[in-house]
Parts: C-alpha cells; structure tokens; sequence
C-alpha cells in the first residue's frame, strides 16, 4: 500500500471525483459511513460521544458523523471550532442536515469557546484534517488543550488534530490533539508511522473509502505499508515433487559461552520458517545443547570451546546468517571479516556481528551487495551515528542503505525496511508483546531460512518481518501480551503460515 502525502491525497480524492465520476459530497459521505461503522463495532449505544468539527472539510466528515451516529441511537453533543466565516461548500451541506434532524451544536469562537465533555462520552476529533499547513494556535490552540486534559477516549478523524502528514520538525507538541485511535482514510500518513508521534495517533486504523484504484497505480511514492495482500503475492507455493534440497540449506554462524539461547532460538526458527536443511557453527561447549535442543539441525564445532573463530567453507550453503549470541572477541571479528571477504550471495548481519561492524565501519561498504542488516535502534545508532528525531533517523537509514547498497530493517513498532533503491517498506504486523529477549534471534532465523529458500532480499526482508510479527500478534492472543516470550513467536510460526495460506 503506497503512503501518500497530503497533497497526493487531495488530488486522489479530485481524481476520484472527476473520473468516477462522484460528488464530492458522496465521498465524504462514503468516507463517514466507514468511520462510523467502526465506532459503532467499538462502542455501544450506552456511550455518548462528544464531537468537535472545524470547518472545513474535516469537520464536514464530523457532521456526518454526528448525523449517522444520532440515526444509530447515539447521544451526543456537538462543537463547531469556528475560526473562520469561510465555510467549504460541503461542511455547510453537512450542517444543513444535521440541523435538519434536530442536532444543535454549540459554536464555540474566540470570544466564548468554553464547553464540557461528560464523563461517559467518547470524543471524535475533527477539527482539522490532513490539509493543515501551519500549527495551531489562538483560541483554537486552547480547545485542544483542554480535550487532551479529558480521560475520555479520543478518535481523530484521517489525523488528529495538529498533526501535519509529512514534517512535524517545526510543530508545538502541546497543540497536537492526543488520541487513542485515528481512523485514516485509504493509506496511512508517513507520520503516523514514526514511535515519537504514537502519543498523538494512538492506533491508526486505514479505512477503503474507494479512491480511485487507476490513481492509486499510477501515484509515485518511496513509502510503502506492507498489506496482507502485498504478502501473499510473493509467497511461494511449494511443489509436490519438491525435496529438502529444493528449500536451500542455511549456516548460522552464532553462539558463544553464556550465550547459546540464541542460537537455539535462531536455528529453531529458521526451519519452522521453512527452509530445508540448516547447518550451525557452534563452538565446542555448544554441541550438547544444540543436538539436544534442535535434533533437526545439522552441527559443525569450531575449533575454540566457547566462541567462534574460525570460517568454514560457505561454499556449499544457499544462505548464511551471523550473529546471535556471538560476542565479539578478537578472533570472532576475523570471522565476520573474512565471512565478507569471502560471500558473493547477501548475508544476514544481526546483533553481536552488527556490534562488531560498528567498532568496523569501514567493513561496511565491503558487505555482498543486497545484504540484510537487523539492527535496533540502539545498534543502528552505533553503526550510523545520533539523530534529533524519527524523521531524521529515517533519512538515516535511507542513505545508508543507498551507501552501503544493502537493506537495513530497522526493528521496532511498524518496522522500516529500506532497500538500496531509496524505497521504504513499513510493517503492519506485531505488537509491543515481542518486545523481549530473543525476539531479534528469532527474527535472524526467519530471514536467513527465506533468504535460502529463494526469495530476494527485497522479499526476504518484508516477508520475514511481516511473518515474525503476524507469529507475534497470534501468540499475543494465545498467551497474552505480558507474558510472551521469544519461543512463543517461533511456535506460532506454522499458524501464522497457514493464515497466509488461506
């Protein structure tokens, strides 16, 4: 799914309104029945809502929302922030019918903009839309103020109040509505996506208000949301004469004393995401464990106890992965060094191997073209230095996998996946459950067994993400969000294909 910024989502909706062809009303009125479908799947008739509607087209999305909910059964109270005598055609329409059923709503102006929420009421947020072009100030400033005061669930309507789609380096934080839930029409903005601005979007949900699907393919853009369609497009098929040989055989180089739960998570999760055969280097304390743990796995003992510190031939392998648990001793850097040195095919670089990059910069642009790096943001800090804010962070990330020509997935909430063609892929998949020791480990596996098993790096990177964090997301209903743990993740890998599947 393409992120559009808001100018692009204002010439969809003109496009949509001139080719459809359809009034500009019935969108609008199209795009309230979405969210009003949503509220009234969230919230029973025992809830009033309170709504609050400027008065542009955003607070024409209001009225009708207002109109649709009171025809449901809804109480509520309606607020026009009137900051300007200068009314869009459809926002009068929309007050026109709803006076027509009896709703009164409160102007609320500079001169008296005082009001009261109750305390059962949910707010609806439809001051100003995707269109604003400067932060909120005056009276208005005041208004958002004191709704962010309120308890009450808030949902803006396609952004909340204050936020602008794209930059919001130079925006006033306290002027920003805070809402629990944003509905969004058609794509998400790219600032939604960003961890600094969750206090201001809460958890967006994207609603297909029908934008015209020729504008939609044609529309350029570097930003993408990784969909469930998009995902079962680049999933493979198996064939029913396929043998292990056909799924490609992975080396996971990984473990050290103290450590070896990594790699155990790593190889685990590297076959339950399919790949046919797998090979771990392990140091010489290891082999129990792992012959143990994961009888389906293949070892090969370095010749150190407790590290690695020696290259096997890579040769016969299809995809090697280098990481989990490695620790970083002298001799274990030679190691990754001369992995680099010696791999014509991608690798998948993962904590510890990332650690040693980043006391290595200069092995960076050294690694196989198409490379996978997993950094988190701690790790992606050591390897390409600070930033102020998630905007300039991304543009970090971007520019490093242009540098480096290799792809950076960047692991956190909406995971960002750059390519080295300026493209960025942003997860849609996981929850903050998998935030636990191991979950990276895992995420190692899944890739390096994908990466084996055919896919690109492109497919293996969003793929990879998007499978580990749909395992996530059913291991979160299966065992809860607080008690999750990195095994959870991998035993729910077989569901979590089987849903793509079907």
């Amino acid at each position: 799914m393409k992120i559009l910024t808001a100018q692009q989502t204002r010439d969809a909706d003109a496009y949509t309104i001139q080719k459809e062809p359809v009034k500009s009303i019935d969108l609008m009125e199209r795009a309230s029945q979405r969210c009003v479908e949503w509220l009234a799947n969230k919230y029973n008739t025992s809830i009033s809502f309170t709504l609050f509607c400027g008065v542009g087209n955003n607070g024409g999305d209001g009225l009708a929302i207002a109109r649709m909910l009171q025809q449901k059964g809804y109480e509520l109270t309606l607020y026009i922030v009137h900051f300007s005598d200068k009314h869009t055609a459809d926002f009068d329409t929309n007050l026109d019918k709803a006076k027509f059923l009896g709703i009164e709503p409160v102007f609320l102006t500079e001169k008296d903009f005082q009001f009261t929420i109750a305390l059962n009421s949910v707010v609806v947020d439809a001051i100003f839309g995707s269109g604003l072009a400067r932060p909120i100030d005056g009276f208005i400033a005041e208004i958002v103020q004191e709704i962010n005061r309120f308890e009450s669930d808030v949902v803006a309507i396609d952004m909340p109040s204050g936020l602008f789609s794209e930059s919001n380096v130079d925006n006033i934080s306290e002027n920003i509505i805070n809402a629990v839930y944003t509905l969004t029409f058609q794509q998400p903005k790219l600032t939604m996506l960003f961890p600094e601005n969750y206090s201001y979007v809460g958890d967006f949900e994207v609603l297909d208000i029908g934008l015209h699907k020729d504008f939609l393919n044609e529309v350029k853009t570097r930003n993408y949301y990784v969909t469930p369609d998009y995902i079962k497009s680049i999933l493979h098929q198996r064939n029913k004469f396929s043998h292990k040989g056909t799924y490609g055989h992975v080396l996971l180089i990984a473990g050290s004393e103290g450590k070896m739960g990594a790699e155990v998570l790593s190889a685990k999760a590297c076959l339950r995401a399919g790949v046919g055969l797998l090979t771990v280097q392990i140091p010489k304390k290891g082999l129990d464990i792992m012959q143990t743990a994961i009888p389906e796995a293949m070892c090969i003992t370095d010749d150190a106890d407790d590290c690695i510190s020696v290259l096997i031939d890579i040769e016969p392998y299809n995809a090697v992965g280098i990481g989990p648990g490695l620790g970083k001793l002298p001799q274990t850097q030679k190691v990754l060094k001369f992995l680099i040195q010696n791999s014509n095919n991608p690798i998948v670089v993962d904590a510890d191997a990332l650690n040693i990059l980043s006391e290595n910069l200069t092995w960076l642009s050294f690694l196989p073209s198409e490379s996978i790096l997993t950094p988190h943001p701690k790790e992606f800090e050591r390897l390409f230095g600070k930033w102020s804010n998630d905007e300039e962070r991304l543009e970090k990330q971007k520019q490093a996998s242009l540098k480096n020509n290799v792809i950076i997935v960047l692991k956190g909430a909406n995971t960002s996946i750059s390519l080295p063609d300026g493209n960025v892929y942003f997860n849609s998949t996981g929850n903050p459950g998998m935030a636990t020791a191991g979950s990276g480990d895992v995420l190692t596996g899944i890739l390096t067994s994908l990466l084996a098993q055919g896919y690109n790096s492109k497919e293996t990177a969003i793929l990879g993400v998007y499978l580990h964090g749909l395992s996530g997301d059913i291991a979160e209903t299966n065992v809860g969000i607080n008690s999750m743990i990195a095994s959870d993740i991998i035993d729910y890998i077989p569901m979590a294909y089987k849903h793509l599947e079907k």
